[in-house]
């Protein structure tokens, strides 16, 4: 009896009055609506989460070109500095033959004068050095017109025999005699 009583119990249990019945599928509706929002909300997470993810690959692929843009520029500035180094070189140079000529052209400079770093310096020293050269020749030019000597050749005086040898002593007492020697 024990049973039956239980069977019993457990089919009034199931068959359950009316106002349970609606309390179950107002709870059934409301356990509906939950599982739909928590569905839905799912799906937004799911959608964020592609969205990321599609934010995250794009972000790499920028990263990844960004990293070869740098591995370029840096490639671009070994050659240019390295076209640099050449191109000083070749500058120092051109400076060293042109400062060279500068003072093979202008050999009444002295070699000390002319002297610079830049065409600029080297034509500004020879400049100067040329101002040098012409200011010692008007100098010298000036001492020697003050310091006139007459032209012509100088008289004949006796020769002296002092420093001379005897035989040099004896030709020179012949010709004073009026003979040859």
């Amino acid at each position: 009896m024990e049973n039956e009583t239980e069977e019993t119990q457990e089919t009034q249990n199931t068959q359950g009055t009316p106002e349970t019945l609606e309390a179950i599928k107002a709870q059934l509706e409301e356990e509906k609506r939950a599982k739909a929002a928590d569905e839905a909300a799912l799906a937004e997470k799911d959608q964020r989460i592609a969205e990321l993810q599609a934010e995250g690959e794009a972000l790499r692929a920028e990263r990844s070109n960004l990293q070869a843009s740098l591995s370029e520029a840096k490639q671009g500035s070994e050659a240019a500095a390295a076209e640099l180094a050449q191109v000083k070189e070749a500058k120092g140079q051109a400076l060293a033959k042109y400062l060279s000529m500068a003072k093979a052209l202008n050999p009444a400079i002295p070699e000390g004068i002319i002297a610079g770093e830049t065409i600029e310096e080297i034509d500004t020293s020879v400049e100067k050095g040329k101002a040098i050269v012409e200011s010692v020749k008007k100098a010298m030019e000036t001492e020697a017109s003050q310091a006139k000597v007459p032209a012509g050749a100088p008289t004949r005086g006796e020769i002296s025999p002092e420093g001379l040898t005897p035989r040099e002593k004896i030709a020179a007492g012949i010709r004073q005699k009026g003979g040859t020697s």
